[in-house]
């Protein structure tokens, strides 16, 4: 934990921008350093929980995702879509997993171009062991359930109008 600043460092250099007379972008500025703060922070909080694991956030997302899965496994161009990381990344982080014994790389059934995920016995401990330590940190983030609420719906809005993601279409009616 660093010290607590006297002062909100975002704030000043928002006051600051105003003084410099870049008031159009002054609120967009504090978003964005906003968030990116946010993002350390919560960060720092995940990396904690996760050390005594041996794992990184993005190991044990590829971990998790594998242990949704029914049979544990899934084809790598999946997890990469779903993760929506760089390709290059997912294959590092899955290196480093098969490399820790804790998944493995099969041939994909019906596409010889493609490789299946596969979660091991190991894996999956490491992972239940994980999500605990996890769930402890985000069950306690310091916010209401209703500023929690509020802000996932805000940060949904954004990503959407970004192009991160559309809504489903509708399910029909059955006859």
């Amino acid at each position: 934990m660093t010290r607590r600043l006297p002062v909100d460092p975002i704030a000043e250099a928002k006051r600051q921008w105003l003084a410099h007379g870049w008031d159009d972008a002054a609120d967009g500025m504090t978003v964005v350093t906003s968030v990116i703060r946010a993002h350390q922070l919560l960060m720092a909080s995940i990396d904690r929980a996760l050390k005594p694991c041996d794992l990184s956030f993005s190991r044990f997302e590829m971990l998790r995702l594998l242990a949704f899965t029914r049979e544990g496994r899934m084809p790598m161009a999946s997890a990469i879509a779903r993760l929506q990381v760089h390709p290059t990344s997912v294959t590092n982080t899955v290196d480093r997993l098969a490399r820790d014994g804790l998944i493995s790389r099969e041939p994909h059934p019906t596409d010889g171009r493609a490789a299946l995920l596969v979660l091991s016995d190991a894996g999956r401990r490491r992972v239940d062991e994980a999500t605990g330590a996890l769930n402890a940190v985000f069950a306690d983030l310091g916010l209401d359930d209703g500023d929690a609420t509020e802000l996932v719906r805000i940060i949904a809005r954004f990503r959407k109008g970004a192009g991160d993601f559309a809504d489903p279409a509708p399910v029909p009616d059955p006859l």
